[in-house]
């Protein structure tokens, strides 16, 4: 017998037989990427490219991180269901995770809203310094686990845009009767005189036209160019203080997350995170040029007066003790926020704020 071939075949079987008694190699890479196909419900149409495309960006992430093994569905708002039903089919399991803003849906605890955006709480930095160190991973897990969910950061649009108003907007007092759409700050606008009107976005620019309603708020200038407001509603306030920093979130069955290998869960968080980061640089890098064209096309940039903030800012924490007595779960999240948000805004204010200050008197002096 040839000798050669006689220890490749030993050593071929030697080898065989010590992979399949240990279950090295082969098998336990096998076992760590299972193949795995998910669903995920968008809150948001495909025209909104960035915020949508959070969800798009986070399955590439996954899909190529996973050899595509793990692979996750897109669908948009109402293609599985409408876009503020998301929460209940990922809580029972039919689908296994979606893309959204929790204060869409502060009708089932206004915690909801908290770990999302509400009216003067932290900037988008500040947000994300809580979630990932001050304890807002942990803390809004506790109370997302009550819907059979885990939930991680997943975008952030930065601070949005005050709204398009049909007529200026200089005191308190001109808010009175004022017609707007908007969001959650309807609670805290409704304190000074602002008849909230929720609406649809496909509808908003007809009612403004028409004059159904006075006013306003979207996203920011790139959202918004896409909708054509300043030609019927040419005022633009800034800023939208009642988004300084909404985190979108991937919520996730509970269960189904539990089931996933350890490296699967490890590469979901990750994901996200990385999403996060995503969203917020082509923000940051498509508004200055979607605000220049905003104002070419006839759009009149106005900041919200001192009077009007100052009183939104007293009326917000009115609120807040109301709704701290009346949900314990908003009263768990909205403390440590605001443990935090004294403490970064005193630091933001040393360096980061002056160091922004100068290079924006260098941008009026057209000197960048």
């Amino acid at each position: 017998m040839d000798r050669r071939k006689f220890f490749s075949k030993a050593g071929a079987v030697g080898a065989g037989a010590v992979a399949a008694s240990t279950g090295l190699a082969m098998p336990a890479i096998a076992q760590s990427q299972p193949k795995i196909t998910w669903r995920l419900a968008s809150s948001f149409p495909p025209g909104l490219d960035t915020i949508y495309g959070g969800g798009e960006t986070l399955a590439k992430y996954v899909s190529e991180a996973s050899d595509g093994n793990f692979t996750i569905d897109v669908f948009a708002a109402g293609e599985l269901v409408p876009a503020f039903e998301v929460v209940d089919p990922v809580s029972e399991g039919s689908i296994e995770m979606a893309h959204t803003v929790g204060y869409y849906f502060s009708g089932k605890d206004v915690a909801w809203a908290a770990m999302a955006a509400i009216p003067f709480s932290l900037n988008a930095r500040g947000m994300s310094a809580w979630y990932y160190y001050g304890g807002g991973l942990d803390i809004t897990n506790a109370f997302l686990s009550n819907y059979n969910i885990v939930g991680f950061p997943c975008g952030n649009t930065a601070a949005q845009m005050g709204g398009w108003f049909r007529k200026e907007i200089n005191s308190v007092a001109d808010l009175q009767g004022l017609k707007m759409r908007v969001g959650f700050a309807g609670t805290i606008l409704s304190k000074l005189g602002v008849i909230p009107t929720p609406m649809p976005g496909g509808e908003i620019y007809n009612a403004l036209e028409k004059g159904t309603i006075d006013a306003a708020e979207w996203v920011g200038p790139y959202d918004d160019e896409k909708l054509g407001f300043q030609k019927v509603a040419p005022y633009y306030y800034y800023p939208g203080w009642w988004e300084g920093g909404p985190t979108v979130h991937a919520l996730i069955n509970k269960t189904k997350f539990e089931e996933l290998p350890a490296n699967y869960q490890s590469l979901l968080k990750t994901a996200c995170q990385a999403t996060s980061a995503d969203m917020l640089a082509k923000y940051d890098y498509v508004n200055p040029t979607a605000i220049k064209k905003l104002v070419a096309a006839g759009a009149q940039l106005r900041p919200f007066s001192p009077e009007i903030m100052e009183a939104s800012f007293k009326a917000a924490h009115e609120t807040y003790a109301e709704l701290s007595a009346s949900s314990p779960h908003f009263k768990t999240i909205w403390d440590s926020i605001t443990a935090f948000r004294k403490d970064h805004y005193l630091w933001n204010q040393i360096a980061e704020l002056n160091y922004d200050a100068f290079m924006q008197s260098q941008q009026r002096a057209n000197a960048l």
